[in-house]
Formats: structure tokens, sequence, C-alpha cells
């Protein structure tokens, strides 16, 4: 039996044909993995826009003319390197979680259920996990900077 994919045709085992239950229950859970890291890639992408949000706008703001001066200048810093770093770390750890579970659900234990041989473990929302997870540590590393600088 063939299962289309999107992408290429897997090749099903014959004994999961009369599992489809068991075998639909596994494919929700593979697809809950998948929804679960949407949503902390949503979560991180919104800590690490709102922290260098933060940092910007106070940092234009403290250069308008006839601003005075901030009380405790450091402050926004911190806050931007804390939601910032706050995102990125909770995405890499959602990053292991992911793969962690995945190859449980990938594994000997589940294979007659999961009706393929092998699995694709390189998924887009991994591959976009990944990309914000760099752009996060790009976003630290300008923050960090520019309070040494600073």
């Amino acid at each position: 039996m063939n299962l289309f994919t999107g992408r290429a045709e897997l090749e099903a085992k014959p004994s999961v044909v009369h599992q489809r239950e068991t075998h639909f229950s596994w494919l929700r859970t593979r697809m809950s993995v998948e929804r679960t890291l949407m949503s902390w890639v949503r979560t991180a992408t919104a800590l690490i826009g709102f922290g260098f949000t933060i940092f910007q706008f106070f940092e234009r703001f403290n250069q308008m003319p006839d601003v005075a001066a901030a009380r405790s200048p450091g402050t926004a810093r911190a806050i931007a390197l804390g939601l910032v770093g706050a995102g990125t770390g909770a995405l890499f750890i959602a990053i292991l979680e992911y793969r962690a579970t995945i190859r449980y659900l990938w594994g000997p234990e589940f294979e007659d259920i999961a009706g393929v041989k092998s699995g694709r473990q390189t998924t887009p929302a991994l591959l976009v996990s990944v990309f914000l997870g760099v752009v996060g540590i790009i976003a630290l590393a300008t923050i960090a900077l520019r309070t040494a600088r600073g």
C-alpha cells in the first residue's frame, strides 16, 4: 500500500491496513508535535521581536532632542536582552524536545503503527525554528554589542 505524503510516496506495511485507527492516531500525534513546535515558534517570534523593538524604541527615543535623560538607562537594554534571550532559549529547548519526540515516534516501537519504513526527520517547522533561532542569536548579539559600546 502506498501513502502519498505530498512530496514522495512511502510504502506502507500491509499490517497497518488492519490497524487504521491506531495508524491515524499515530498521524494525529505526529501532527500535534508539529503544531506544538510551531506554537513555540510563534511565542519565540513574539518575544524576540518585542525585545528588539523595545531596545530600538528606547535607543531612538533617547536620541531625540528635548528629551530628558533616563533615570536608569540600562533598564531598557536589560529588558530587551531578557526577552530576546528568553525567546531564543525557549526555541532551542523546543527544538530539542521536538527532535526527541520525533525520534521516539519513528522508533522501532511504533514501526508497525506508523506504517512506513522510514521517516523524514527534517520538516519545514524544524527549518523555520532553526532559522528563527539564528535570527534570535543575531538579535541578542546586536543588542549586547550595542550595550557594550554605549
